[in-house]
């Protein structure tokens, strides 16, 4: 059923407690109609509801755009894609922080049907050729440079032959599908590229009123894949999942409803637009209320958001609980007015009850809500909201968002259990991603009878309350980032003197976990700690470098030959006294 965005129902979120309690760890949200539109064709709508309104802040970039304005922009560079060929489906990649580009490109890659294809800030050469290859992107759009990040010369060195060749005619040895490459200039870049191209000069290839866009629309539908995020898995190499209009734009629309949000909200983004967080329970979450965004910076950092969130006035707030630790424990915090903040999300990781009472009190954010979810999933499947108890705003990850189900099953048989019980937390409804980008074996492992098996441990209460409490995948999240310890394993293989290692999580206070990895050196290979990190740097992202390594003769092992993680963890916890 089409829903016209002028008459969207209100979704009333609330405790379960007045319905019969369950008995099953089986709970399904509210059945209400669903969005059956495009995200440009949304968008669109939300324009001639709101086009004076603000719809877009980016304060380290001194710009702010109204819907109108936004619009404008947004269907000159769809006009620009479509000018230079790019057809339906094609991949275009982003590899870069938050900026008023960015969100352009999420919505002009939307309305041309183009898959847009968000690449992690943080990736260095060895996981950008991945990515890259991986989903064929003809077009790779980058910020020149992040604090010590040198995209330019990261990709210079990936495909040297680049600084001879004209960006119009690219032809790479390693990147043989990658055709244009993008760099993300301000008025006051100097600096030019023979072989890339300025955003500016690419947007302004582009014409607001071409009639191809609008011709374009036509052809696409609200299944249409619109957008791969990667996401690492046991097989130690990233899956791209990939996501449709239909999936992203309704899960955006819920956030928001959980969160009370309205076209006067003004939400502060410090979360990174690359992962989901950013951009759907970000950006979408706000543009489907008509609110307005506001990015503080292209990167964290607490003193900026306590400036941009008193400045613009900002009623919401994002974060992982790394961040509003940083942000509440910043010596001028005191100095800063954020009076006008009532909402937000802090997801990535558990939250402490002392952190959420704090953010409760002392930044005002009284319906702060909790997010649970995956990229596989859009992302939420769960989330609290204002009639949330304290106790089970910090214990749970709340409710099952609407037009969705979620069950609790025993991994081995996949049995429904009874309440209470600890098993694998599965999701299904609109939310599921169409799957990995060519790799249907691993969708089918992922996805069964269109329930999608999350990997993580969960228990579900009598009210339909999720609790998470662990991870059967072996995941390890450090200051929200999800890390599968076999994608650096893999690579660490890789070095000539390395000939097993073992990666694990152990706790952290600042991060709440972070690596530590058990070597067994080749023998006489005088292998050092410092020759590792040399290894790795430019290779892998910062965060996945382990923070301790250990050099072991043997890790600890079953009778069968399994290596046990958890007494490594055990160890690696005791010995550094964490």
């Amino acid at each position: 059923m089409t829903k016209d965005v002028l008459t969207l129902p209100r979704i009333v979120m609330g405790a379960k407690s007045a319905n019969a309690p369950l008995t099953q760890s089986y709970d399904k949200g509210p059945v209400t109609p669903l969005i059956e539109l495009t995200i440009g064709d949304f968008f669109d709508q939300m324009v001639e509801q709101h086009p004076d309104k603000d719809a877009l802040i980016s304060a380290h970039q001194n710009i702010r755009l109204t819907y109108r304005e936004l619009q404008r922009k947004v269907n000159q560079l769809a006009s620009s894609m479509i000018r230079m060929g790019l057809q339906k489906g094609d991949r275009v990649g982003i590899w870069s922080h938050n900026n008023v580009e960015w969100v352009i490109m999420q919505l002009a890659t939307a309305k041309a049907g183009i898959i847009l294809v968000n690449i992690n800030p943080a990736y260095r050469i060895f996981e950008l050729e991945y990515a890259i290859n991986k989903v064929d992107c003809q077009v790779l759009v980058l910020m020149r440079h992040f604090r010590s990040s040198d995209y330019a010369v990261m990709l210079q060195e990936l495909a040297p032959e680049a600084r001879h060749q004209s960006y119009q005619n690219l032809e790479l040895v390693q990147l043989p599908n990658l055709k244009r490459v993008i760099w993300i200039d301000s008025p006051e870049s100097t600096e030019d590229f023979s072989y890339m191209q300025k955003f500016s000069a690419w947007i302004a290839e582009g014409d607001a009123d071409d009639p191809a866009v609008a011709e374009r629309a036509k052809k696409l539908n609200p299944n249409n894949p619109i957008n791969i995020q990667f996401t690492s898995g046991t097989t130690g190499t990233p899956k791209g999942a990939t996501l449709t209009h239909r999936n992203i734009l309704n899960n955006g629309y819920f956030i928001g409803e959980a969160m009370n949000l309205t076209a006067d909200d003004r939400l502060c983004i410090p979360v990174p637009l690359y992962h989901c967080f950013g951009m759907v329970l970000g950006n979408l979450a706000i543009l489907t209320h008509g609110g307005t965004i506001v990015y503080p910076n292209d990167g964290f950092d607490p003193i900026t958001v306590l400036e941009t969130v008193q400045k613009e006035q900002c009623t919401g707030l994002h974060g992982v609980p790394t961040m509003f630790i940083a942000e509440l424990d910043h010596p001028d915090f005191a100095n800063y007015d954020l009076s006008t903040l009532r909402t937000g999300i802090m997801a990535g990781s558990s939250c402490p009850i002392e952190v959420m009472r704090r953010v409760i009190d002392q930044m005002h954010m009284k319906e702060v809500t909790i997010a649970y979810g995956m990229t596989e999933t859009s992302p939420v499947s769960c989330q609290t909201n204002q009639h949330t108890p304290l106790e089970k705003q910090v214990s749970t990850v709340g409710l099952v968002q609407p037009n969705l189900e979620v069950k609790i099953v025993n991994p081995e048989t996949g049995e429904t259990l009874d309440i209470g019980e600890t098993g694998e937390l599965c999701t299904k409804g609109y939310s599921i991603m169409l799957g990995y980008w060519n790799d249907t074996n691993k969708t089918a492992e992922a996805i069964v009878d269109g329930w999608m098996y999350t990997g993580d441990l969960a228990t579900m209460d009598e009210e339909g309350y999720v609790k998470i409490v662990g991870r059967s995948k072996d995941m390890v999240i450090r200051g929200g980032e999800n890390i599968y310890p076999v994608e650096i394993e893999n690579y660490l293989y890789r070095h000539p003197k390395i000939r097993d290692v073992q990666i694990v999580g152990v706790p952290d206070k600042k991060f709440g976990e972070v690596l530590a990895a058990w070597i067994i050196p080749k023998k006489d290979s005088n292998l050092t700690e410092q020759d590792i990190r040399d290894f790795c740097k430019d290779h892998i992202a910062h965060y996945k470098v382990p923070t301790y390594m250990k050099f072991v003769d043997e890790f600890p092992m079953t009778v069968t030959g399994k290596i046990q993680k958890f007494k490594i963890v055990e160890a690696m916890t005791q010995e550094l006294g964490l």
